[in-house]
């Protein structure tokens, strides 16, 4: 995977994941919710939030089934291009990546949390994870 997500500030809220066996999920991976409250790699925009693979990643040689993510902390994320405002809460807008979120991203789940910085362009932006509103 490419763009994981850097922790800034470290999170204290967490949850269990079920995984894949030998799913390849490096540490800072944006999680996508399925089903059963199962995890796998974001991939596009509109994925449903499911949190941020913490403390042990997942390679294709493991065989355990569950995961801990990240539900809050601050963290630095890759856009997919677009500007993003200070204060604008971001949504999963890729593999690992963060877009500036619309009305309907707070109905389908995949709002991220807040931009604590304003982006212009292409690069990284610095998000408060946890939905505020």
């Amino acid at each position: 995977m490419a763009d994981e997500a850097v922790c800034i500030e470290t999170p204290t809220i967490f949850k269990r994941r079920t995984i894949a066996a030998a799913a390849v999920l490096p540490i800072g991976t944006v999680g996508k919710l399925n089903d059963a409250n199962t995890l796998t790699a974001s991939a596009a925009s509109n994925d449903a939030f499911a949190g941020i693979v913490w403390g042990k990643a997942s390679t294709a040689t493991d065989t355990f089934t569950e995961i801990t993510v990240a539900m809050n902390g601050r963290w630095k994320f890759v856009t997919t291009g677009a500007n993003i405002a200070v204060g604008v809460p971001g949504a999963i807008g890729g593999a690992n990546q963060i877009r500036t979120a619309i009305a309907a991203d707070l109905l389908l789940g995949d709002v991220v949390g807040n931009s604590t910085d304003t982006l212009v362009g292409a690069g990284s932006v610095v998000i408060d994870v946890g939905v505020q509103y």
